[in-house]
């Protein structure tokens, strides 16, 4: 490793050859030096030669008792110890990046955050890399996996297990699907809804995702049935989707996650049979190291079997 000062045609000093420059200033002597760095004599006093014809200014006064540092080798000292600290911090820096100890996540996502396999992932990550920095950003698949292309997200989490070009896609968990209605609503004497149910009902879903695939998703099913569901589109997000259920507006569809977040005046209903599989997207031109141990977590999750969640 090379350290340039100035012209680099002029001058190459060695890192190697400021270490045992500031050994042997610290000591005051080449074989004291050259004990404490566990080397040879021979090669602190070489090292120390080599670099000194490289500036061209004696930095040692040698004696018999060691040496001395001439009045530039003390010039010198105070540039040597700043580049060394310097180098040192960078090092220590590039290393905790790498053990993902600190950095930056960018993730998006498209399920709830209220409970289930990504609210334990994120705290499952938070507790093992404190002072990585995550940045959430709702959106749609297809936004996600634009923006997982270009780099602009690490990482994205999103309904679906279809492949995407460009992008590596791995399914991790399934959720089941609800019915948001309100409380005192008739079909809340059901402990669970089918299709046929919603026939007659009117939809609201928000103008931002989930909105959209909610909408696909309704239209899908109940078209099935022969019916063209009546479903209105609001400027508003996804909380006060649920609280314009409560007030009557219509109803709605959300996943199993956010069932346990309760807002007054609405309940839930499980849509029998129906399930969302969930997936991460993510490129392999990707080198950020946090990213890697998010999607090692993300795996070991994806293994383990969990129990499905009833909502209360």
């Amino acid at each position: 490793m090379n350290i340039v000062e100035g012209n680099p045609s002029k001058s190459m000093i060695r890192l190697r050859q400021l270490r045992y420059f500031l050994a042997a200033a610290d000591h005051g002597s080449f074989r004291k030096a050259a004990i404490a760095l566990a080397i040879n004599e021979s090669s602190v006093s070489r090292q120390i030669r080599d670099l000194e014809d490289e500036l061209g200014a004696s930095l040692f006064q040698r004696h018999a008792g060691g040496v001395r540092l001439t009045v530039a080798g003390q010039e010198f000292l105070r540039s040597a110890r700043h580049a060394l600290r310097q180098i040192d911090i960078g090092v220590t820096k590039v290393a905790a990046v790498g053990r993902a100890d600190q950095g930056l996540l960018k993730v998006g996502i498209f399920s709830s955050l209220a409970s289930g396999f990504l609210f334990n992932l994120l705290q499952g990550f938070g507790k093992h890399h404190p002072t990585v920095q995550i940045d959430l950003i709702d959106g749609n698949p297809s936004e996600h996996v634009a923006a997982v292309r270009k780099l602009e997200l690490d990482i994205a989490f999103i309904t679906g297990i279809a492949p995407w070009d460009g992008c590596e896609t791995e399914h991790l968990w399934h959720e089941r699907v609800f019915v948001v209605l309100p409380a005192d609503h008739p079909l809340a004497a059901k402990a669970e809804l089918g299709w046929p149910d919603l026939t007659g009902e009117r939809f609201i879903v928000s103008d931002v995702a989930p909105g959209q695939e909610i909408h696909d998703y309704l239209v899908a099913h109940l078209a099935d049935l022969g019916r063209h569901p009546d479903i209105q589109s609001q400027q508003v997000g996804r909380d006060n989707i649920l609280s314009l259920v409560a007030v009557g507006r219509g109803l709605t569809l959300t996943s199993e996650a956010t069932t346990v977040a309760q807002f007054p005046g609405i309940t839930y209903r499980q849509l029998a049979g129906e399930v969302l599989p969930f997936s991460m997207v993510w490129s392999t031109r990707n080198d950020n190291p946090a990213c890697r141990r998010l999607l090692s977590m993300a795996r070991a999750m994806g293994r383990i079997s969990v129990a499905p969640r009833t909502p209360s």
